[in-house]
């Protein structure tokens, strides 16, 4: 799917996510990569392949008093 040099990495490899946007819709928040995964605002993602890979969410610091 990635026609520019360098290639963008594989939608199944770590760094999926460094792809180039081909069609960004941040109205409805998602892009596509030309990988061909489709990224959420929220740090989700959904492969080529139908897998999901479910949003990054920043660890709590453990024995902070609020």
């Amino acid at each position: 799917m990635c026609s520019h040099q360098p290639a963008c990495p594989a939608a199944d490899s770590p760094d999926h996510r460094t792809a180039v946007i081909v069609s960004a819709h941040p109205e409805q928040g998602w892009s596509l990569l030309c990988n061909g995964t489709i990224v959420f605002d929220d740090t989700g993602a959904l492969l080529p392949d139908g897998r999901v890979v479910g949003p990054r969410r920043p660890s709590l610091a453990l024995g902070v008093a609020a």
